[in-house]
């Protein structure tokens, strides 16, 4: 590890000390996310010791070398990571909030607790694939921001850095981790010689592509990121009425995404136009894949929500949808076809088919149950996570568990308008919240 110091400010990089086995082949579905970071902030209520996080990351990154690695694009368009070792930024720094005041700023595109990876520039020159940032509070709390270029994997191998991370602190065992040198051909071994037939991307219209770039260029001047909390009584109370209705047992995510869907719907004036949810779907659990396989291994499910649908009833066909995803919503194959009639090289135009901003497509990424909460660094639990706003792109949202892994905690994107309509919904949203359910470990200011 090397770094440089100032008053009040240390940033070094972190290295595994050994370049990983060789380099990676990016799959179709890297490729498509190839321009996205994402970041998180773990929070914790007490300090964290910078030398035993350093320690531990560099132990997890040789476990896990395409973190500390860099992205090659060949002459032919393929995507690939360099496992190299060329390193990871570790910064640490005082920052002039308490831990309420950090999670309140959860909701700011530029909240200052993330040194947000450059997704894109990442593609072109030899820049970082995971930054961290140990924000020091006030309050003898801190933040740990941590954000990762999507190209390296989703949010399960996310968590899997974060279980050998917490193992390279704690001195246990580290998770079993599954590489492919190429992603594609890994994924195509375990796929059905027949999908759905639809894929899940498309080509947009020069028209809609011009309006897609004006909408990502501008979006965190027009859209604005809420966050809500539901407590676990809340929640259970939520499910048994929507399973009660819909005459079948539902999940707490199949009545949270269709009651949600309903509540923007009901502020929106949607109720005569059809609208669409988004659900990524991990497809280790669908196809039989080792749970430590890396990469983007998602699939989607895309679902209308048709005028005059009730909240049950719409929660009862997600279920469905989740149930019979392999024979109606799996689509691996139809995207290499569809990109074998446009041209490879054209994948960088493609945008995933649940990516409709102008539709009001919502998409809603569940990262509950990854026991994210559970894992201790440094000795210490993490009192809340949080995605941390990035791109702002409307009409994207995150489910997690709460503070202390309690109920649930939505962070969605919206247009500036929406957003203002939904913080004037509480009755809308929490019909099922009562006076003595607790608040959250954590409860900024704004959460709703």
């Amino acid at each position: 590890m090397t770094g440089t110091l100032t008053s009040d400010t240390e940033v070094r990089t972190v290295r595994a000390g050994r370049p990983g086995p060789g380099p990676v082949r990016c799959a179709v579905g890297d490729l498509l996310l190839a321009d996205l970071p994402v970041s998180v902030v773990f929070f914790h209520d007490g300090p964290l010791d910078p030398d035993a996080l350093a320690a531990g990351l560099a132990r997890a990154l040789g476990d896990l070398p395409e973190f500390a690695g860099r992205l090659r694009t060949a002459p032919d368009g393929e995507l690939w990571i360099d496992t190299d070792d060329s390193g990871v930024p570790f910064t640490v720094a005082d920052a002039p909030y308490t831990l309420t005041e950090a999670f309140d700023r959860m909701a700011l595109p530029a909240g200052g607790l993330v040194d947000h990876v450059r997704a894109t520039e990442a593609r072109r020159e030899p820049l970082p694939l995971l930054t961290v940032r140990l924000n020091r509070l006030t309050d003898g709390g801190c933040a740990l921001g941590v954000s990762w270029h999507h190209a390296v994997g989703d949010m399960q191998t996310f968590a899997l850095l974060m279980r050998a991370w917490s193992a390279g602190t704690e001195g246990t065992a580290p998770p079993a981790v599954v590489r492919a040198p190429d992603r594609d051909a890994q994924l195509d071994a375990h796929l059905p010689a027949a999908d759905c037939g639809t894929p899940a991307l498309r080509l947009p219209a020069p028209a809609e592509a011009a309006e897609l770039r004006r909408a990502v260029a501008g979006a965190s001047l027009a859209n604005r990121t809420v966050q809500v909390w539901f407590s676990p009584a809340e929640t259970a109370r939520l499910r048994a009425a929507h399973s009660a209705d819909a005459g079948r047992r539902l999940s707490a995510n199949d009545a949270l995404c269709a009651h949600l869907l309903h509540v923007l719907r009901e502020i929106d004036g949607a109720g005569d136009e059809e609208q669409t949810l988004t659900m990524p779907v991990n497809l280790r659990r669908v196809l039989g894949l080792p749970d430590g396989a890396l990469g983007n291994l998602l699939g989607e499910i895309r679902l209308p929500y048709r005028p005059g649908t009730a909240p049950a009833e719409y929660a009862a066909e997600l279920r469905t949808a989740i149930e019979e995803f392999t024979e109606k919503h799996l689509s691996v194959r139809s995207n290499l076809r569809f990109l074998e009639q446009v041209g490879r090289d054209r994948v960088g135009e493609c945008v995933p088919a649940g990516f409709d901003p102008g539709r009001r497509t919502l998409t809603v990424s569940s990262w509950c149950r990854l026991g994210l909460q559970d894992l201790p660094l440094a000795g210490r639990l993490p009192l809340a996570f949080s995605p941390a706003a990035t791109l702002q792109l409307p009409w994207t949202s995150w489910l997690v568990e709460g503070p202390r892994g309690e109920g649930h905690l939505y962070t969605l994107v919206l247009p500036a308008r929406a957003a203002a309509k939904l913080r004037t919904a509480a009755d809308l949203l929490h019909p099922h919240r009562r006076a003595d359910d607790p608040r959250p470990a954590l409860a900024p200011r704004k959460l709703l």
